[in-house]
């Protein structure tokens, strides 16, 4: 929604203005070299990349467009199945914690936490650093930097899509200079038309650098910087359930060791000491008061 509305605002100042000057708008309606700008934009970003990054990245266009981001109910999840999990890694036998871990789809521990079980890259990291506590021979300090290297590789692969955008959006530019000069091309051949016709072509043919530098500064590189917000703020779950894990393995108690994660939490969305209790007492009770 951001998005949408920052491009009507963009584009009504834009072109309001240009109107407001005495520009005619029509001018601007150079269809070709639209094309010319975008599909050799869409080439180039075909070329650059392998098809999993070009399919990510209609994926996090949608994430931008949306907007969504974990809020305080995903974040009491992810603390509510950490607690459970370090409360049973304490209590329970290994056999029977694995359980949980080994098949997180079936298990009915798991299954009170849905936002988290949705996100399989979150679930598989959790089980992972749960498994080696069972282990019992896991260093702290090993595991941490194992953590670090595994979320910073998470990462670079959630900010792919950004980088390839950015590239095309540096791109935009020059190709819309590929677009004005095949325009002045087609106003050289024309040079024995009228002054009038011939001015139309010229600023037909200007329209493609307009066009370049508003689609690189005003729509490609936004939207860029949108999807990288957007998804590294998801990555902030990574983190909360590393030093909640790193808490555990040092020797503080459940109670104590949620508090490490709650305190990662950005503020405004940072769930209050005295909710986090409540959601340690009644698992999921948030999301029932939600959905009521």
């Amino acid at each position: 929604m951001g998005i949408l509305l920052g491009l009507l605002v963009t584009l009504g100042c834009v072109i309001g203005g240009y109107a407001a000057m005495g520009g005619k708008v029509a001018v601007l309606v150079q269809p070709w070299e639209f094309v010319i700008i975008g599909g050799s934009a869409f080439g180039t970003f075909l070329i650059g990349n392998p098809m999993k990054t070009v399919k990510d990245t209609g994926k996090a266009l949608m994430e931008a467009f949306k907007g969504k981001t974990p809020g305080e109910r995903d974040h009491l999840d992810v603390l509510g199945l950490l607690f459970a999990l370090m409360r049973e890694v304490r209590s329970k036998s290994r056999g029977e914690v694995e359980e949980h871990i080994d098949n997180p789809e079936e298990s009915e521990l798991f299954k009170q936490y849905e936002n988290v079980l949705k996100n399989k890259e979150l679930t598989t990291f959790i089980c992972d650093y749960v498994r080696l506590i069972l282990m019992g021979n896991a260093k702290t300090h090993e595991v941490e930097a194992l953590m670090d290297e595994e979320i910073e590789t998470i990462r670079h692969e959630a900010l792919e899509p950004v980088h390839a955008m950015v590239t095309v959006s540096e791109a935009l530019p020059a190709l819309g200079i590929v677009a004005a000069v095949l325009g002045v091309i087609k106003a050289m051949g024309a040079l024995d038309e009228s002054p009038e016709v011939l001015g139309q072509l010229i600023g037909a043919a200007l329209v493609g650098t307009f066009a370049g530098i508003f689609l690189s500064y005003a729509v490609v590189g936004p939207i860029a910087g949108k999807i990288k917000k957007v998804r590294e703020h998801n990555l902030r779950q990574f983190i909360i359930v590393k030093q909640t894990l790193l808490a555990f393995m040092n020797g503080a108690m459940p109670q104590v060791a949620v508090e490490f994660g709650r305190k990662t939490i950005a503020s405004h969305d940072r769930p209050a000491i005295d909710t986090v209790e409540n959601e340690m007492l009644n698992p999921g009770g948030g999301q029932e008061k939600q959905a009521a």
